[in-house]
């Protein structure tokens, strides 16, 4: 026998380490709160599965999060039940669990009685979800840090890149943690005052939505509560450029339309809420941008800005930059501003921008069952909040390599998306050819003074006619007008 003052060979040495680093986990009980969980989801019965579902959906809890299996088993239902716009009861609850065959597993009919009956109020619901999440956050690290202390056992790559590895997912666990994303315009049109500032110094009618276009309006009345409106169109077109004069429009309409504006949300996952306030700002002031850039400009051009500013920072103008966010995220915060808003005004138009970008609730299946779950979703939304919903779309490259006009069948990755929307557009910037052109099939043209004439092909409208409305792009102010040839 080995004296204990002697060292143990080295072999004998990392084998008690490893026995420690994956015994010393499973000698506790992972952290959990079994009274919040019951809370929690008791809450969500008792208010329909409204409010304190959106806030679970809002703050990125899912059925793992809950530490009991039965509470995984009710928290998946509902949120099934969620998805689909179902009101949560214990009868409505308990078939759904039935129909996913979890009923008896989870404890049969009692486990939801005795959930339901856990509290008289969902007043307490906002501190129970915090408890739950802080409860799964500390089991994920848990988990995270012994799956490190393993790999470190027998690492075989770089040590950089096992590094990397372990910063990843310490950093995923941290991302987990959503905030209320949803700002007010009126900050980042501060930001972009100030970037310009330090560049220089070194009504209710027949109509909806106005969109802002006299030919488009005249053609679809505008947006009208409960549409999904699909503008589609290939990369660097001018989607944005053009969804945000449709928002701009709402939000400050002009003076001719003589209407009110209207409250509008914007969910950008490409671009930030102050690369969209510096937009919004040259192309309302219609100062050149590149002279911002450059930060030369005259007193005039000051002028213009500081007042478009002004109007813009009172503008009921919501943007959402959250990058990587689900459906479920998306109808989330859109439900939760429009609660927030007050009842004389409320949420009006709805900017998704865009999406191909939207993650589906299950990344397992195929992309394009994604696509069509995200654009029944959108749709299923607009309905909910009774509100216009603006989605762009990508174009496949089947029209460029044709060299033909973009067409519905056009649209990327899924059918679902045209099924789904009541008015289709397709940005497409003509093919203009020149005599003696030898190219047959021409060339992209553009008009003197930095002006492009684009076409907004209208593909397809349940409830108005097709047809091709030309406009007029100043590629200087990112900014869409009435054609005039």
């Amino acid at each position: 026998m080995a004296s204990p003052d002697r060292p143990q060979p080295r072999d004998t040495q990392r084998t008690e380490v490893r026995r420690r680093a994956s015994d010393a986990p499973l000698d506790r009980v992972p952290p959990h709160n079994l009274e919040a969980e019951v809370g929690l989801l008791s809450s969500c019965i008792i208010d329909g599965g409204r409010d304190t579902l959106t806030l679970c959906v809002d703050n990125k809890l899912k059925p793992e999060s809950f530490f009991k299996p039965a509470h995984q088993m009710v928290y998946r239902a509902m949120i099934q039940l969620y998805e689909e716009g179902i009101p949560v009861d214990e009868i409505v609850l308990k078939d759904r669990m039935q129909k996913n065959g979890e009923l008896e597993d989870a404890g049969g009919i009692a486990t939801i009685t005795d959930i339901s009956s856990a509290v008289d109020t969902s007043l307490g619901a906002t501190y129970w979800m915090d408890i739950v999440k802080e409860k799964d956050l500390m089991r994920r690290l848990i988990r995270a840090a012994t799956q490190t202390v393993e790999s470190c056992f027998r690492q075989t790559e770089s040590i950089d890149q096992f590094l990397e590895q372990v910063e990843q997912n310490i950093f995923k666990i941290s991302q987990d943690r959503v905030v209320e994303s949803a700002k007010h315009i009126r900050e980042p049109i501060d930001h972009a005052v100030q970037q310009i500032q330090l560049l220089i110094n070194n009504k209710v009618s027949s109509f909806g939505v106005r969109t802002g276009l006299t030919e488009l309006d005249r053609l679809t009345l505008g947006f009208h509560p409960g549409e999904m409106i699909v503008l589609a169109a290939r990369p660097s077109v001018g989607k944005t450029s053009l969804a945000m004069n449709f928002a701009e429009a709402a939000v400050c309409p002009p003076p001719s339309i003589h209407t009110d504006p209207a409250a509008a949300m914007v969910f950008s996952l490409e671009m930030t809420a102050d690369q969209l306030a510096l937009r919004l700002l040259t192309g309302r002031s219609r100062v050149d941008s590149k002279r911002v850039r450059d930060g030369i400009l005259n007193s005039d051009e000051q002028s213009a800005l500081a007042t478009s500013a002004r109007e813009l920072k009172n503008a009921p103008l919501y943007i959402d930059d959250s990058g990587g966010i689900s459906i479920l995220e998306v109808r989330a915060k859109a439900r939760r501003l429009a609660a927030r808003l007050p009842d004389s005004g409320g949420l009006k138009f709805v900017v998704v921008d865009y999406l191909q970008l939207i993650h589906g609730t299950d990344s397992r299946v195929p992309r394009e069952q994604q696509i069509s779950e995200i654009s029944r979703g959108l749709k299923a939304m607009a309905k909910e909040l009774n509100v216009p919903v603006l989605v762009l779309s990508q174009l496949n490259r089947e029209s460029e390599k044709e060299k033909r006009e973009p067409r519905l069948s056009d649209l990327r990755e899924s059918g679902s998306i045209e099924q789904d929307a009541d008015v289709v557009f397709i940005l497409h910037r003509p093919i203009q050819k020149d005599e003696g052109d030898s190219e047959p099939e021409g060339r992209n043209r553009y008009l003197p003074g930095d002006v492009e004439r684009i076409n907004l092909i209208i593909a397809k409208q349940r409830n108005g006619p097709v047809g091709e409305v030309p406009l007029t792009f100043r590629r200087q102010y990112t900014r869409f007008e009435n054609y005039s040839a």
